[in-house]
């Protein structure tokens, strides 16, 4: 794809699946043509060909307008992920479109960034700074998916921090640790981001920690959106940064339950 093709880039089909939420839309530009957002976990799989197809008839367009696809390649649920990047190889191959892969986390982040960013500049512009943003969802025992990314006022999105399985009470003492050693004022907000259902505790703790170094801490629950999905996707078709339908992989970030009690097993045979 040539730099001028990329720079016309017309709409791109979004899905993600690696949630409770099936997130998808059809995008062209910054314009949503179609979007829909089900929180129905256990039926992704049975519903999202239905969705796709209610979309493009919403939106007046047909397979071949689509320009692009793109996925959510998680972390997140196991089966979930598979179902999306199953969904999105399939399609890219039989409509020979390109495929861009875009991390499920960052799109959470990017959205709840985007949802409230508003309130905060109001509130926030007249000091310096950046602001952090923790996506999280829930990994079971006490552990989060999540990540970090940095906006700051020249308005540049930034990863620093890996999407990964972390204890989410770890976690937040490292941030502690980081806040503490920073110079005071430089981190004007930190914002923890999408299920915190399960996790209020250590989400109150951060903003204890927040109001006693004076950043404000916003604790936003957010679903994911495939809006921001189809955004960070554009940006990496835009980069050239298209996968092969027959190799990509979700990213599962951790073994799953039956590949930890087989490893384990393992072991335990191995020293007999």
């Amino acid at each position: 794809m040539s730099n001028e093709q990329r720079n016309q880039t017309g709409p791109i089909l979004a899905l993600d699946t690696s949630t409770a939420s099936m997130a998808a839309a059809i995008v062209s530009g910054h314009e949503v043509l179609a979007e829909i957002q089900t929180l129905a976990e256990r039926n992704h799989s049975v519903h999202v060909v239905t969705h796709i197809q209610e979309m493009l008839r919403k939106s007046g367009l047909a397979n071949t307008d689509i320009e692009a696809i793109a996925v959510g390649n998680g972390p997140g649920s196991y089966t979930g992920m598979r179902i999306a990047i199953s969904v999105a190889k399939t399609l890219a191959w039989v409509w020979n479109k390109p495929l861009v892969s875009v991390s499920s986390l960052e799109a959470i982040a990017y959205g709840a960034w985007h949802q409230q960013v508003s309130g905060i500049a109001e509130l926030e512009k007249a000091r310096n700074g950046e602001h952090w943003v923790f996506p999280i969802m829930d990994a079971r025992r006490g552990q989060v998916y999540t990540s970090a990314f940095s906006m700051t006022d020249a308005s540049e999105w930034t990863r620093w921090l890996d999407d990964g399985v972390r204890i989410m009470k770890d976690f937040v003492d490292q941030l502690e640790q980081r806040l503490a050693n920073l110079p005071a004022g430089s981190i004007r907000s930190i914002s923890l981001v999408g299920d915190l259902s399960l996790h209020e505790e250590s989400a109150m703790r951060l903003k204890q920690i927040g109001d006693a170094a004076g950043v404000i801490v916003q604790l936003q629950p957010y679903i994911q959106e495939g809006k921001w999905i189809a955004e960070l996707g554009l940006k990496r078709l835009q980069s050239g940064l298209i996968e092969d339908p027959h190799t990509l992989i979700p990213n599962y970030t951790q073994l799953t339950e039956a590949e930890v009690v087989w490893k384990a097993k393992q072991a335990g045979e191995a020293k007999a």
